[in-house]
């Protein structure tokens, strides 16, 4: 020890040779302290860059012995006023996208086919539950409003929507309340236009009123069509009916040409037949409602009755056998009405409220009134005609 020689500091400066490594500003003991770190199995450790060396954002720690460099945390950013969440407002949806919701609004489900589907599930469901109990009501004649509207309607409608393509005018003459007595020309071979016209005012009037018809004694003699026209409010052709559903404030709908309008030749088609003896004015005088007249145009075409075969016809009991060019010889498929394009105009009202009484027994003022409806029923059918471009469009 006595010998040993002491080197000052500062000759390492002065001397020529291999000089003492000075230490780098680069972080080495951070690097070693790194790989000590590695070699202990605590992992990789990132070395502190450059950046954060100039920052001075690193500092050092002892952890079991071993020194770890750490990245000091960053200062968050102060928020900007439209990241504030008092002073968000709501994006405007793109165009045609969906608007985004209302803060705390409850999410709605979406209306859907499946929705719809599911409520008529529903329905049905409940239709046939009151069904099968007996829950429903019928009036005095065997109307059942709730079938009729349900499944009845539902039937005619594709027929009429679909494959005669009907188009009504002046609905809106038939009172919004109160009786009226709908008078209408026949025809067709088949009483297809008598459906069509009532669902015609039940799809159409403003305030869904529903069409009484009066049928003929043939209808209700014959099997399932008897109970199906009295469920859907039918009833017979004759005045003490008629004036009971006109008195409770009914739409009664009559077609005065009979057999006689629905059963003539082809040839004659869109040519009024005699109407009767004018009961249904006495009738609407009697009740003192108003009578409203309709014009079908497209019901003559759909069956052209070129024949009559009137031996058959007595011996089935029918008023007449029709023989069109495709029944009978097409058999069940010459049944299928040709798919015409329909009209249906209701016209002027003609009031009845102001007469007397006993008018209802004056034979004259009968005459006279009937005369006026039927020719108002003529006159709008050659005014249609001559508007239709074709039978079929």
């Amino acid at each position: 020890m006595a010998d040993a020689k002491v080197i000052p500091f500062d000759d390492d400066r002065s001397r020529g040779g291999a000089q003492r490594p000075s230490r780098r500003r680069s972080g080495g003991p951070a690097r070693r302290s790194a790989e000590r770190a590695a070699a202990a199995g605590d992992g990789p450790v990132r070395e502190p860059g450059a950046a954060d060396r100039r920052a001075g954002r690193t500092r050092g720690t002892r952890d079991g012995g071993a020194r770890r460099m750490e990245a000091a945390p960053e200062p968050l950013p102060e928020p900007r006023p439209e990241d504030r969440p008092e002073d968000r407002t709501e994006a405007a949806p793109a165009q045609g996208g969906p608007a985004a919701p209302a803060p705390g609004a409850v999410p709605q489900p979406e209306e859907g086919a499946r929705g719809d589907w599911d409520r008529r599930i529903a329905g049905g469901l409940a239709f046939l539950r009151r069904r099968l109990t007996g829950d429903y009501e019928v009036d005095e004649f065997g109307y059942d409003a709730e079938l009729t509207d349900q499944v009845l309607m539902s039937m005619l409608r594709p027929l009429y929507e679909k494959y005669f393509r009907v188009t009504v005018k002046g609905v809106e003459n038939i009172p919004a309340e109160g009786g009226a007595l709908v008078v209408s020309n026949h025809s067709g071979t088949l009483p297809l236009d008598g459906l069509m016209m009532q669902v015609a005012v039940h799809d159409n009037h403003p305030a869904g009123r529903h069409l009484r018809l009066l049928a003929a004694d043939l209808v209700f003699h014959l099997p399932v069509v008897n109970e199906l026209a009295r469920k859907a409010g039918h009833t017979l052709a004759c005045a003490e009916d008629a004036e009971r559903l006109l008195r409770r404030g009914e739409v009664v709908g009559v077609m005065p040409e009979g057999f006689k309008g629905i059963g003539k030749p082809f040839s004659e088609r869109y040519k009024l037949q005699r109407f009767g003896r004018g009961g249904f004015v006495s009738t609407a005088l009697r009740a003192g409602v108003p009578i409203v007249p309709c014009s079908i145009v497209g019901a003559e075409e759909i069956y052209p009755m070129i024949g009559n075969a009137r031996t058959l016809a007595r011996v089935l009991g029918f008023p007449y056998f029709p023989l069109t060019p495709t029944f009978p010889w097409l058999g069940p498929l010459g049944a299928v009405p040709l798919p015409t394009k329909w009209t249906i105009q209701f016209g002027e009202p003609i009031p009845t409220d102001g007469y007397l009484p006993e008018a209802a027994e004056d034979p004259m003022l009968m005459f006279n009134l009937t005369d006026q409806v039927r020719e108002q029923i003529q006159h709008t059918l050659y005014k249609l005609l001559v508007q239709r471009r074709s039978v079929f469009f």
